[in-house]
Order: C-alpha cells, then sequence, then structure tokens
C-alpha cells in the first residue's frame, strides 16, 4: 500500500494533495492491536485505514471503528470480525470462502469422494469454518466425511492427526494452516507412506517458499489464489503490480497484492471526492462509490453501505504437484462460489 501512495504522491498527490501514510505492526498482540488503531484514528486523526493484514486487528477495533465512524478497506482480512463489520470491508477472499471454494474445487471439478477437513482453530474461528463447510453442503448436496477441529497451531508432530485421518478413509483433506503446519502434516503423511491423499488447501500457503519446502505431496496440493496467481510470471493481470513491487523491492505475495488492490481501491474513491478530504468525506465516498473492477481479483470492489462485507467469491485454481516444487495454473477462469 505504501508503495502505492508513494507513487502516487511523486506523481503530485490525490488532486494536488499528498497521502500521510503510517503502518504499525501489532505484533499479534491484543493490547497493540487496540493501542494502534488509538493511535492513528484518535491522535492522527486518519482519513481512513488502508491496507491492513492483523491475524486479530478486525476482532479487537471493529466497535471501536464503529464508534470513530472511520472505515477499512482491509487488504487481507483474516479473523472473522473483518466479514461481519459495517466498517471493515477487505479485497481478499478470506480464509472462510476460501474453504468452500477449495472444497468445490475438490468435489466437483477434480470429482473427489471421501473428503475430511483438518480444522486449525484459533480464536472464534470454529462457527465461520463450519459455515464455509456448510455452504459447499448446501451447494453440493454432499457432507465430509470426517471432521477433525482439534489440530493445533505451530504443532510439533502431527502423525496422530494424519493417522486418524487415514484411518477414517480419507482420500483428500482440506487443511486451513499456515505453511510450516502444512509442510508438518504432509511430511507426516509422507512418513506413514499415505501418498494417494489429495490437499484442498488456502491461499495462506500459496508461496514460492512453500513450494520449494515441499517434495512429496502425495497426489497433489491445491489452491484457489484469491487474486490472480502471482506465480504465472508472465500475466498481463499482474504485470503494473509486479513492475511496482520489483521496483520498490517488496517480495511478490499474496499480501503485498492485497495491499497493493486496497491501495488502488482507495485512491480511485478519493480522487472523485470534490472539496476537503475529510473521514467524513472519505466515509461518505466509500458507502456510495460504483464497484471496480481489477484483473487482479474476480469480483468486482465495493464497499457501500451494507452490515457486514464478505463480497469476494472468486479464486483462481492452482497445483502443486509432487516433485515439482512449482506452482501451476490449472484453470482458464475464476472459480466462484454459486449464490442462491
Amino acid at each position: 500500500a505504501k508503495a502505492v501512495f508513494d507513487a502516487a504522491n511523486a506523481a503530485g498527490g490525490v488532486n494536488g494533495r499528498k497521502i500521510d501514510y503510517k503502518a504499525i505492526d501489532d505484533k499479534g498482540d491484543p493490547a497493540a492491536a487496540a493501542a494502534a488503531a488509538r493511535e492513528v484514528v484518535a491522535a492522527d486523526n486518519a482519513v481512513a485505514l488502508v491496507g491492513s493484514s492483523s491475524l486479530i486487528e478486525c476482532e479487537i477495533n471493529a466497535k471501536y471503528y464503529e464508534q470513530q465512524k472511520i472505515l477499512s478497506i482491509q487488504g487481507i482480512g483474516v479473523d472473522p470480525a473483518c466479514f461481519s463489520s459495517p466498517n471493515i470491508a477487505p479485497v481478499n477472499v478470506g480464509p472462510f470462502h476460501d474453504m468452500t471454494l477449495t472444497l468445490l474445487y475438490g468435489s466437483e471439478v477434480l470429482k473427489l469422494d471421501n473428503i475430511c477437513a483438518l480444522l486449525e482453530i484459533a480464536g472464534n474461528t470454529l462457527p465461520s469454518y463450519q459455515a464455509a463447510i456448510d455452504e459447499w453442503s448446501r451447494i453440493t448436496g454432499k457432507k465430509l466425511k470426517y471432521v477433525d477441529s482439534t489440530v493445533p497451531y505451530g504443532g510439533s508432530d502431527y502423525t496422530s492427526y494424519i493417522v486418524k485421518a487415514r484411518s477414517a478413509g480419507c482420500g483428500a483433506i482440506t487443511v486451513n494452516p499456515v505453511e510450516p503446519d502444512s509442510i508438518g502434516q504432509l511430511k507426516a503423511a509422507q512418513a506413514q507412506g499415505w501418498n494417494d491423499v489429495t490437499w484442498l488447501l488456502l491461499t495462506s500457503v500459496y508461496s514460492e517458499n512453500y513450494a520449494k519446502a515441499v517434495g512429496n505431496a502425495g497426489a497433489g496440493v491445491y489452491v484457489p489464489a484469491e487474486f490472480y496467481p502471482f506465480t504465472d510470471a508472465a500475466s498481463p493481470q499482474t504485470k503494473e503490480w509486479r513492475d511496482l513491487m520489483t521496483k520498490n523491492g517488496i517480495p511478490l505475495t499474496s499480501f503485498s497484492q492485497g495491499g497493493y488492490l486496497a491501495a488502488k481501491y482507495f485512491l480511485d474513491v478519493v480522487k472523485g471526492i470534490k472539496g476537503d478530504v475529510t473521514r467524513e468525506s472519505v466515509t461518505n465516498a466509500l458507502h456510495s462509490m460504483q464497484p471496480i473492477s481489477d484483473p487482479m481479483v474476480g469480483t468486482p470492489y465495493v464497499f457501500g453501505g451494507a452490515r457486514t462485507h464478505h463480497d469476494n467469491i472468486a479464486g483462481w485454481p492452482i497445483k502443486l504437484a509432487t516433485g515439482t516444487n512449482k506452482w501451476e495454473l490449472v484453470a482458464q477462469d475464476w472459480l466462484r462460489i454459486p449464490r442462491p
């Protein structure tokens, strides 16, 4: 986001006004997240929040943002409150729609049976993951064969969870892991000689480092990328983002895609404000904005005045095959969650 704003400032700013932008690391600590929000909202009198990507920030600060009448264009929404607040509208799909998408790809495209779930539950996320699974069931009429919601974050040994899943007759497993956990889970399956299992994972593992670290991926790792896959290096969809990130020495990741898009959407809306750019005028502009399309996403972005914001429902299917250490596209278009 800062790279986008720096480029805008270098080109003269927004209608002649420069953007003053501050980033704070909450370190995953609730007290630090609350203090950071109060620093930028109250002390700095921010007009909006743009590009946040905290694990806990939405849950901690959503009510405060409502009280202060400030809006947040989240770069990467993670916790459930990011998608259930009138004042927060993430640009990404989020882990819950991501799980529905990965299940849809597994059952409807790959035609997999006996799909199971190993869920790593932090805080109050279980109902949201269950709702994601229920949405898949509503669409397909299918049920998971086995669910274990006791899988720990940062586990030292996932063997027991893998053994139970295999004994349950799982042919494919959906998990919501961070990279180190997923690597541990795949290695545990490999150690058990379980090499015909398909992994239906989330964008949280989509990185080049993960691909390099995974040797045997069983029958493959499938992910619905929340933004157009950045590993497709020659794609015109990501050229503008890729050029700006490379120029600024910023890693090419889904995270930097989210921050970039949040800033781009914000600038697009703010450019249309007549008169002073204030918290009130920015809020009004975001509430009344028209949808914005971008080739890096499959769903147009709009903040709007809804009570909740969980509108990005498209992912681009990609695969990491055993022994390749490389992501590849396995679709010609976006996979979308059908709406009732």
